[in-house]
Formats: C-alpha cells, structure tokens, sequence
C-alpha cells in the first residue's frame, strides 16, 4: 500500500458500455496496490448504449462504486464536475470512459501527490493516433499555450489528480461553459506533471471528428484569451492607418488629374472593410455568446439517478467487497 488516505476516481462516460467493466477491473487492481480506502465514480452522461444498465448492476454488487446517470449528454467536462461533487476522498483522479487513460499510472500520480503536489496531471509523451491527429493536438496545445493568460501545460489533458482543496475550489466555480484543463491551471497551488502513452481506444470509434475538435479549440481559446480582441484592435488600427493614406492619396490625385475613376477601387476598399466589420463582429459575437451562456444560469448538470451515494455513507470506505 502507498498510502492510508482515500482516492476517488471519476470516469467520464459516453457510449462506452464495453469499456465500463475493463475499467472497473483495472481501477480495482490499482487500487488495491494503492490504498485500502478508494471509491470507483462513474458519471453516465446520457449514454445511449447499455452503460446504465451496466452501471447498475457494478454498483450492487460492489459498494465502492458509484453510478451517476445524467438526464441527458451535458459533455465529458460537466460529467467531471457531476462526479467531483460526489466524491468525498481526498484526492481525485479524473479518467475518460474509453481506456485512453491508464488506470496504471495512478500510482505515480498518488506517490507525487504525497511529495506535497496538489494537481498532477497526466502529459502526453505519445499518442497512439494518426499523423494528422497527432499534429493538429500538438498545434493546438502550443497555440493555446501562447494565447492564454494563464500558463497551461503542453499535451495535457483532463487525467490527473486533483486534491481535496482544488476539487473544492472547482465545485464551488459558478462558471458554466467550462474548459476544465483551463480552470486547473487558473487555480494555481503545486503543480506537476507526469508523462504517459495515451493509447488508441480499446473499443469502437472515437465521437471526435475535425469539426468538434475546432469547436473544442475554439471554446479554449475563447475561454482563456482575449487575443482576439486585441487582435481585432490592432487590424482596426491598421485598416484605420491605410484609410486615411487612400483620403491623402485620392485628395492628392484629385487636386492633380481631377477626379479620378475609381469605381474597381471603391468596390475592392468596400469589400475589404466589410470583411473586417464582419471579422470583428464574429469575434465579439464569440464573447457575447460566452456571456450569454453565463447569465442564464443554467444547471452544468442534471442527474437522473444515483446509486451507492458516497455522501450518505459514515465515513468508513473500508467496505469489504460484496
């Protein structure tokens, strides 16, 4: 055993029924190498597939595990936060639901988090993808990397291991539309990361295609930058710049050659504002839908069901398995 304290995992899932018992057992074997005292949290974020019913049927056998079913699919950071909330060890390992986390290195995280880490998150050193795949994460960390005004580490994603206190901290955000690798960054406290292979999926396809990962670049960028705002600024100011040189050089022509035929040039001048009007308007419109988002005040979350509700139990997690 590596330490007395209890261990929470909580596994995002989404259509992943066949991934949910392999999970269930590699969470098992690693925890029984780790601590006496560790809870198993799966959140269900209105699958579609047979993973309730799956859920469910772990969930009376062994009293450790925790099922959380959604009303409906809230996306893998709402399912996160759904089951920190329900946690009660402490310390927390966020897992995806498809095996591309290894349950296996939660040792190395827990043994960092006793040196006196508070977040230790999982790096990617390899992933098992394609060569566009591979390419376009990496672009997009390091973009991201330079945009943002909070520093977030390179080829990091959700898997890690949150203390108590930052668990605490991210249960109490009001914040809606979440981009949770942001926020652990923004939180600040001990941090450290540790290098995996994410490995392919073990079973079906992944649900990620070039479009969501835009939307998914997009919504981190627009979560942690105001770069395109600035940016908008500095295109203003130079468009303004190259306007008021065209007044001085169509004043000058006219004063010369008298008035100068310029319908073409109009027509280009026109077009070329327009699209920056435009550009600036989509960009804003990013914020103020941002905004939107956040004023409505909306649940993150609804949760349908819950069985073995680790908050109703005395605080004994020794339970022997059933």
């Amino acid at each position: 055993m590596i330490t007395d304290k209890k261990i929470s995992a909580v596994i995002a899932c989404y259509m992943d029924g066949q991934s949910i018992p392999v999970m269930y057992q590699r969470l098992t074997a690693v925890f029984r190498q780790v601590t006496p005292y560790y809870e198993i949290i799966f959140v269900n974020d209105g699958s579609l597939d047979d993973s309730e019913e799956i859920l469910t049927a772990l969930a009376s056998k062994d009293k450790r595990v925790v099922a959380v079913n959604h009303a409906r699919n809230f996306s893998s950071q709402n399912a996160f936060l759904s089951g920190m909330h329900v946690a009660t060890g402490d310390a927390v390992v966020l897992l995806d639901g498809d095996l591309q986390d290894p349950p296996e290195m939660i040792p190395d995280f827990v043994r960092k988090w006793l040196e006196g880490y508070d977040v230790v998150y999982g790096v990617r050193s390899k992933r098992e993808a394609s060569l566009f795949l591979r390419a376009s994460y990496k672009l997009f960390y390091r973009i991201f990397q330079k945009l943002s005004y909070v520093p977030v580490p390179l080829d990091a994603g959700d898997f890690s291991l949150l203390d108590r206190k930052i668990v605490n901290v991210l249960d109490a955000m009001p914040e809606r539309d979440i981009f949770l690798r942001g926020l652990r960054a923004w939180v600040g406290f001990k941090q450290v990361g540790v290098s995996y292979v994410r490995p392919e999926r073990m079973f079906g396809r992944s649900n990620n295609n070039l479009i969501k990962n835009f939307r998914w670049a997009r919504k981190g960028i627009f979560s942690f930058s105001y770069a395109p705002l600035e940016w908008v600024s500095y295109v203003a100011g130079i468009v303004t710049v190259l306007a008021a040189l065209t007044i001085v050089v169509y004043v000058a022509l006219f004063f010369i050659y008298g008035a100068p035929q310029g319908f073409i040039t109009t027509l280009v001048i026109t077009l070329f504002l327009g699209t920056i009007q435009l550009l600036a308007l989509s960009v804003i419109g990013e914020y103020v839908a941002k905004i939107f988002e956040e004023v409505k005040s909306r649940p993150k979350y609804i949760v349908k069901s819950i069985f073995n509700d680790p908050r109703n139990k005395p605080r004994d997690p020794g339970l022997p398995e059933s």
